[in-house]
């Protein structure tokens, strides 16, 4: 795992340089998880082609930094994952974002200009509102969030017997509960950028990806209707990098081709 210190964030950020061929994918992860959590075992599958790919975690979550002084917005997020590759001097880069990181990712492609190469994102937040998980953080004020309502999902979840709700509990761990609400109530609330106009109109090549699991999805059937590229998961919804790894790999390395 390597480090940078994000002046922006005002903390150091930590990420995985997975080596590999060809321009590098830069991997961006979702609310309450990190991308050291979730991306592995995507990025080392037969299916992922051996690609470079670099997996960020953000702060406030994962093992990068948590600072109580920083908003945790898609924007400011957003603005970490460019002075990521610009710390790796990155002059072309394929970008990738899930849920709540495929709304950063959108906001980073708008900054990454002509180094950016195209984007997938997977099942992201396209309007303000936020998703049901979200929405569940940013009911509660921030101190309740902290002091009530994290302690109990991290003690609910490994009680839980499916295999992937327990192992949910260890995302949740690395990720600070300040973070997690700013977060979720950055997602409920928007932001300046209109995430689904700038994806569709974003003039590089661009994916949407879907869990068979999450449809059908109005999103995603008017995205696939405006000609935007599809693929959909099989035997896997949200937690797609968990619940089919291979499939997301396959699809991802489709995707990012000259």
């Amino acid at each position: 795992m390597k480090t940078f210190y994000s002046r922006h964030a005002g903390c150091f950020v930590r990420y995985h340089d997975f080596p590999g061929d060809g321009e590098p994918l830069l991997m961006v992860h979702g609310l309450g998880c990190a991308s050291s959590y979730d991306y592995p075992r995507v990025v080392i599958d037969p299916a992922f082609g051996g690609r470079r790919a670099v997996l960020i975690d953000l702060p406030g979550s994962g093992y990068s930094e948590k600072p109580r002084h920083y908003a945790y917005g898609t924007s400011d997020q957003a603005q970490v994952v460019m002075e990521l590759a610009q710390t790796l001097n990155l002059s072309a880069f394929w970008l990738y974002g899930h849920s709540m990181g495929g709304s950063i990712a959108i906001e980073a492609a708008q900054q990454a200009g002509e180094r950016l190469l195209g984007l997938a994102v997977s099942e992201p937040n396209f309007h303000p509102g936020g998703g049901q998980f979200s929405r569940i953080i940013a009911a509660y004020s921030e101190e309740q969030f902290m002091h009530e309502e994290y302690p109990r999902m991290i003690e609910q979840y490994p009680r839980l017997p499916e295999e992937e709700e327990a192992a949910w509990a260890g995302s949740l761990l690395s990720n600070a509960p300040w973070a997690m609400w700013r977060g979720a109530t950055a997602l409920v609330k928007g932001s300046s950028v209109d995430w689904y106009h700038a994806f569709l109109s974003l003039n590089k090549p661009k994916q949407l990806i879907f869990g068979e699991r999450s449809l059908p999805d109005d999103d995603f059937s008017s995205l696939a209707a405006a000609g935007v590229s599809t693929a959909v998961i099989p035997a896997a919804g949200h937690s797609m990098s968990w619940e089919n790894p291979s499939a997301l790999a396959k699809a991802l390395q489709g995707f990012c081709q000259p």
